[in-house]
């Protein structure tokens, strides 16, 4: 895994943008901090910071090979999980590899299939891959939008990059936001509109959609996209296709020249990747899985069952660790640090995000970099299968909005009176943008209409969410996470899955516990649904109150927007808080490590509003 960035401009010669270059390569030295690489020609660059995973002598980049009087340069960050099966088709067409890097494979790929190339490739991934002789650009991300692709207009060029930060070092972007910018931090964040970067002029490909850059324009086009069909499987087929799709993607995901481990929360989700992975090392001569959990100092003396986060975790865990004989690791996470850590958190995604959320993940990888390059996670499959409560309850499935974000009152309440008037329609217009876009057939029912709404919301709002979560707060310590779930063969089956199927004798993600149950302890198959651990303890809501206190006390554009009135009472009646911010975990404490991050984001980015 890897960042990449790369600056076409008319009107420089690039040799003489050494020192841009430079900067906008040291920006993704934690995503790629084992190598970099360059590529220069007269007005185009393309830059490269490697992350070893697989073929280190072979797989350099950025990557050149010539072919039929045209030159092809890559530079790509990704894990391509069919390498095999197209090394194969292309060596039956003439096509010679000098190693086994998947790098290599998706160039020659290109170079075969051209546009058709993204449609080949089962991984996830992002790409550009330059024609020297024509002066073309093609851009790339792959199907589910694990891997992230930014990218910026100018007068006679492109600059693109892994991460907004690699942009901005190239002089090409400011850090402005506009009204459109605050209505996504205010009443979107943490997750954003597909495809808007915040900055003003700062875009993402969108997941499954590539584009050609010729000419000084820019053509994209949605390559992979959510479509209806009939689905004939009997629930007895369904049970054995989703054995079999997840397994296939669990295996091939195993495949690394370097240490791999996997997370292991004792959920439904991560037990099947681990179980699974033991059975094939076992079958193989392998070792045994090597897991980690993460948990909070003292946090089992504050835990409080909710809807939303019923049981802890420490119990399952251990089940699993027997079941699976595992070489089990716990990362204890202090209070303290989780708060601090929300600086780097802002500067891992370079915008305000997912808060303690992110802050301990983000500790939790660092701890697991210091023996691990690649680790398997269990994330995406409630948002495919039915897992988080708004998919069960009938008031919450037919409410016409954003579930994970109903209410904007306490999203409004944090603002000064008169400022972003629009939020509440803003919001509106992106959430019936999304149900527009929803594909159907004309012969579904009024539910099966609706769930097929609310797995496009998830698929492109929330999960997009969380797969940016977890790249940015993975790749910040140089650490690999792989999502089986997120498989592309996986999403088109589960989309249109029938939801008596899907929900398997009335349970969340019930036909992936079904699909499993023989391999797991039932106590793990059919544990209801845990979301990811968050502390309870008190100290950090005193740390967040302390720190948004002083932030109110500051002169600045973003305490110009706030209303300081809102914030005190959320400070004071934490349990007045009905709904979450966002999700199932952002309540008081995490409304104000979001203000802290915000801060921080304006002060050290130095954001202006225009």
């Amino acid at each position: 895994m890897c960042g990449i960035a790369g600056l076409l401009d008319k009107n420089q010669n690039m040799t003489e943008n050494l020192k841009v270059l430079s900067d906008m390569s040291k920006t993704l030295i934690r995503r790629g901090p084992d190598e970099s690489g360059v590529y220069i020609d007269h007005n185009v660059a393309l830059l490269h910071r490697r992350l070893v995973v697989i073929d280190k002598d072979n797989g350099k980049q950025p990557m050149i090979c010539g072919h039929k009087n045209e030159k092809y340069v890559i530079t790509y960050n990704g894990e391509l999980y069919n390498t095999e099966e197209l090394r194969n088709d292309l060596i039956s067409k003439g096509y010679s590899f000098k190693g086994h890097s998947d790098t290599e494979v998706v160039l020659k790929t290109y170079i075969e299939y051209g546009s058709e190339c993204p449609q080949k490739l089962n991984g996830i991934f992002a790409f550009a891959v330059y024609e020297v002789k024509r002066k073309r650009l093609f851009l790339c991300r792959d199907k589910v939008g694990v891997k992230p692709l930014f990218y910026s207009r100018f007068k006679d060029g492109i600059v693109f990059g892994s991460e907004i930060k690699a942009l901005l070092a190239s002089g090409k972007v400011n850090p402005i936001i506009s009204e459109e910018g605050l209505y996504e931090l205010f009443f979107l964040g943490p997750a954003r509109t597909p495809g808007n970067g915040i900055f003003r002029n700062v875009f993402e490909l969108k997941p499954g959609e590539y584009a050609f850059y010729e000419n000084n324009s820019l053509k994209k086009v949605q390559y992979f996209r959510l479509t209806a069909y009939e689905h004939t499987d009997s629930p007895e087929q369904t049970i054995e296709k989703i054995r079999y799709l997840l397994t296939d993607a669990i295996e091939k995901q195993l495949v690394s020249d370097v240490p791999l481990c996997f997370f292991l929360s004792g959920g439904l989700d991560s037990s099947i990747i681990v179980q699974t992975a033991s059975n094939y090392y076992k079958k193989n001569g392998g070792n045994s899985p090597v897991t980690y959990s993460v948990e909070y100092k003292d946090n089992m003396n504050y835990f409080q069952k909710s809807l939303y986060q019923p049981t802890a975790d420490v119990d399952f865990i251990n089940l699993m660790v027997r079941s699976a004989d595992t070489t089990h690791n716990e990362v204890i996470l202090d209070n303290v640090d989780l708060a601090q850590a929300l600086y780097p958190s802002v500067e891992a995604r370079d915008l305000p995000g997912y808060v303690d959320v992110d802050s301990s993940l983000l500790l939790f990888c660092e701890q697991i970099k210091k023996n691990y390059t690649v680790a398997l996670s269990g994330e995406c499959a409630d948002e495919l299968f039915g897992g988080y409560p708004w998919y069960h309850n009938e008031k919450i499935l037919f409410d016409d909005n954003f579930p994970w974000s109903a209410s904007q009152d306490i999203r409004r309440s944090i603002l000064k009176k008169g400022v972003l008037t629009k939020g509440e329609e803003y919001v509106r217009e992106k959430y019936l943008d999304t149900i527009k876009s929803t594909d159907k057939l004309k012969s579904d029912s009024r539910l099966s209409s609706r769930m097929r709404e609310m797995y496009v919301l998830n698929y492109y709002w929330f999960m997009q969410c969380l797969l940016e979560r977890k790249d940015r707060c993975s790749m910040y310590s140089g650490l690999e996470v792989r999502v089986p779930f997120c498989d592309y063969r996986i999403v088109e089956y589960a989309y249109n899955m029938p939801w008596e199927i899907k929900a398997y004798e009335g349970r969340e993600k019930g036909i992936v516990r079904k699909a499993f149950e023989d391999i797991l302890p039932k106590e793990i198959a059919w544990r209801k649904k845990s979301p990811y651990p968050k502390t309870h303890n008190p100290m950090y809501m005193k740390i967040c109150t302390e720190k948004a206190l002083d932030i109110l006390k500051k002169k600045t554009p973003l305490v110009d927007l706030l209303n300081e009135e809102g914030i005190k009472n959320i400070m004071q009646h934490p349990e007045d808080i009905s709904s979450p911010w966002y999700g199932q975990l952002m309540k008081a404490p995490q409304i104000l490590a979001y203000i802290i991050e915000l801060d921080y984001w304006f002060e050290n980015y130095n954001i202006n509003i225009e």
